[in-house]
C-alpha cells in the first residue's frame, strides 16, 4: 500500500500504486501481470478479474465466515467473491483464512489478551464451548506463496485454518498459558444477548468490537482442513508454537 515501506524491505521489484476503485488505473497497473495474489477484500475480485488477462493466476484471500450459517457482511463478500472466481473458470484459487492471529494490528487474540488484562471475568458465548480454529499469519502467507506455486487448472475455493479446531475456552486457557499471566473466570452469555452488547464497545477500557463480531461469536467456527493439505501442501503450526511465535512477535515491537 506504500512505495516507501515496499522500498524498505529490499525486495525486488518495483512497487506501482492504484486504487481498487479506479478500473481503467487498475489495469494499467495490471496489464503485465502473470501471477496476481490479491489481498484486497474479496469484494474487489470482480475487478482484479476485469483488470488481467484471462490466462493471468490469481491467488485470492478470502473469509471463512462464509461458511457460517448465517454469514455476516464479511462472509457474503467473501462468498461474492468466491461466485466470481468459479465463474470465470480461469486458473485460481480463493483461500478462506479462518480467524488470523499474529497479526501486526488489530490483532483478536491480543484483543482476548486486553479483556483478561483489563477484567475481572472474561465473557464467553455459552461459557466458551463454541469451537475455533485460530490460523497464524506465518501460515497463511505460506498457503498464499503454495497457491503460486501450483498447477491450477481450473478455479477452485476452500478453508485454510489451525492445526485443530478447540473451544473457545481452551483457546483462552492456552493464551493465558502462553501469556503468563492469570486465567480469568469465564462468564457464559446466552448466545441471544450477544447483539445487546455492542452499545459497550463505546467504553475505552474495552477492546473494540462490532455487532458482526458478537453476533458470529456463538457459533462454531470449526472447517475442514483436507483441501489444504492435499492442494496446498500445508501443515500449519501447532497452536502452541504459534502462540509462541505470536506473543514473542510483540514483544519484539
Amino acid at each position: 500500500r506504500d512505495p516507501r515501506r515496499w522500498a524498505a524491505t529490499g525486495m525486488p521489484g518495483i512497487a506501482r500504486n492504484a486504487d481498487l476503485l479506479d478500473s481503467f488505473a487498475l489495469r494499467g497497473v495490471l496489464s503485465d501481470a502473470v501471477r496476481v495474489v490479491s489481498c484486497a477484500s474479496p469484494h474487489h475480485t470482480q475487478a482484479i478479474v476485469n483488470a488481467t488477462q484471462p490466462d493471468v493466476l490469481l491467488i485470492l484471500l478470502g473469509d471463512a465466515r462464509r461458511y457460517l450459517r448465517a454469514p455476516d457482511r464479511h462472509g457474503l463478500l467473501a462468498m461474492e467473491g468466491e461466485r466470481v472466481l468459479l465463474g470465470t473458470g480461469r486458473p485460481g484459487v480463493m483461500l478462506h483464512p479462518t480467524m488470523i492471529y499474529g497479526l501486526p494490528y488489530n490483532d483478536p487474540l491480543q484483543n482476548i489478551l486486553r479483556w483478561m488484562r483489563r477484567l475481572p471475568v472474561l465473557p464467553l458465548p455459552e461459557g466458551g464451548a463454541v469451537k475455533v480454529q485460530p490460523i497464524a499469519l506465518y501460515d497463511v502467507v505460506r498457503a498464499l506463496l503454495s497457491g503460486l506455486n501450483r498447477n491450477w487448472s481450473q478455479p477452485m475455493a476452500f478453508p485454510i485454518a489451525g492445526a485443530r479446531a478447540l473451544p473457545m475456552r481452551d483457546l483462552v486457557q492456552a493464551l493465558a498459558e502462553a501469556a503468563k499471566i492469570k486465567p480469568r473466570p469465564i462468564l457464559p452469555l446466552p448466545r441471544q444477548l450477544l447483539p445487546m452488547l455492542t452499545p459497550f464497545s463505546m467504553l475505552p477500557f474495552l477492546p473494540e468490537f462490532s455487532g458482526d463480531d458478537l453476533r458470529n461469536l456463538g457459533e462454531d467456527r470449526s472447517v475442514e482442513t483436507m483441501t489444504m493439505l492435499t492442494k496446498l501442501g500445508l501443515r500449519p503450526l501447532s497452536l502452541q508454537d504459534g502462540l509462541a511465535a505470536m506473543l514473542e512477535g510483540y514483544r519484539a515491537s
